[in-house]
């Protein structure tokens, strides 16, 4: 397996430096870079005519990840050629946010084969109930087929989010590649680091991905009344507080759901993913120490047992932009723990993201995490 890798900062001045990856013959190039890059066409068109007989994948961030670490405002296109593995791509139209079970189906059955190994799915980040989406996958490909991914962001926007497959750009649109080949590995590793506060509320109204009340009242006015200050910024600053699903007897449930979006006339709030509603929720809040530390028990998960790699291997890294706002300045430490567990073999790419999809932390099942370090570790064996 080779790797190279681009970042292009200026679309108007750098899209010649595609021409850098050409050498490997890439049969696969991922792209993720800033709402700016995606709704520029020329970005599109350039990367058709360098990658003619390629396929091309992203969406955009609310920041990339590079091999040099974090960046803003850019797209990072990374270009891959295996020597055994395969894989296929497949888009499907989501319409709006009640049909993301039915579009995760179509992914599946366009990708549904005995030699189906693993899945990378990307989604649009808002107007999306990325659970429903996963279980729609799932539903056709069994719930323990490994599958890795995220929802594309839009800067902490939470307006619009943009895909990319060979059909061109688009804001409806989600994406799956599905590998296969006997000699693919592909491991994966998910865990946050966020820490509880406040009491536990039970949900006492919700469908879908949409809370209306918490003990009875108004799940709005019960958030509004733990974030103070930071309520008239919603729905961005939810982004710092999300809430830890519970179960029916108030245990964990290792998901984390974050704000996309709020409604003042209803008072309600939209999470990111399926709420469970005989359970409870409570609020998170993290230290960037916590989350960093979480970071490297992702990157740990992610590389456990995984020998014989032949050439370079693939990092994928797909980090909230929660996350990125808690840490700040600090943000490249998540990112460069993940490089030192990894090895200096492993190429990193990936975005911050509104929604990561993986298993749990030592779990097989797939699901929607919010505010984690997400890590899809990919390479052939020798």
């Amino acid at each position: 397996m080779r790797i190279a890798q681009v970042v292009l900062k200026n679309i108007s001045v750098d899209l010649q430096n595609l021409t850098e990856l050409i050498a490997i013959e890439p049969q696969l190039v991922l792209v993720f870079g800033c709402v700016e890059h995606f709704s520029d066409p020329n970005l599109n068109a350039s990367l058709a005519v360098h990658f003619p007989n390629a396929q091309r994948v992203g969406c955009t961030t609310a920041g990339e990840i590079s091999a040099a670490g974090g960046v803003n405002h850019s797209t990072v296109v990374t270009a891959l050629h295996f020597d055994s593995v395969s894989f296929n791509v497949a888009t499907a139209e989501l319409g709006d946010m009640e049909k993301s079970f039915d579009a995760g189906l179509v992914l599946a059955k366009k990708l549904a084969s005995p030699e189906l190994k693993a899945v990378l799915l990307l989604g649009q980040g808002v107007s999306i109930n990325g659970s429903g989406m996963i279980d729609g996958m799932a539903s056709e490909l069994g719930h323990t087929m490994p599958m890795t991914g995220g929802l594309a962001g839009d800067d902490g926007a939470f307006v619009k989010t943009y895909t990319l497959s060979n059909a061109g750009v688009s804001t409806s649109s989600v994406v799956a590649i599905g590998f296969q080949g006997e000699k693919l590995l592909f491991s994966h590793g998910s865990f946050g680091g966020w820490k509880p506060f406040g009491p536990t509320r039970k949900v006492t109204k919700c469908v879908g991905n949409v809370l209306y009340e918490l003990d009875g009242t108004p799940a709005l006015d019960v958030y509004k009344k733990y974030l103070g200050e930071y309520a008239q910024n919603l729905p961005g600053s939810g982004l710092l507080f999300p809430f830890e699903m519970l179960g029916n007897a108030r245990e964990s449930l290792g998901q984390i759901r974050t704000i996309l979006g709020i409604n003042e006339t209803d008072g309600s709030l939209i999470l990111a993913g399926v709420i469970n509603p005989d359970g409870y929720l409570r609020l998170m809040h993290a230290h960037t120490n916590d989350l960093v530390d979480g970071a490297e028990i992702a990157a740990k998960a992610a590389v456990d047992g995984m020998n014989g790699c032949s050439g370079q291997a693939l990092g994928l890294l797909v980090s909230c932009v929660g996350r990125k706002l808690v840490m700040g300045g600090r943000v490249d430490e998540e990112v460069e723990v993940v490089q030192e567990i990894l090895g200096d073999n492993t190429i990193l790419c990936g975005f911050y993201s509104n929604g990561e999809i993986c298993p749990g932390y030592q779990l097989e099942a797939c699901s929607l995490h919010n505010q984690t370090m997400t890590i899809t570790y990919l390479a052939e064996k020798s």
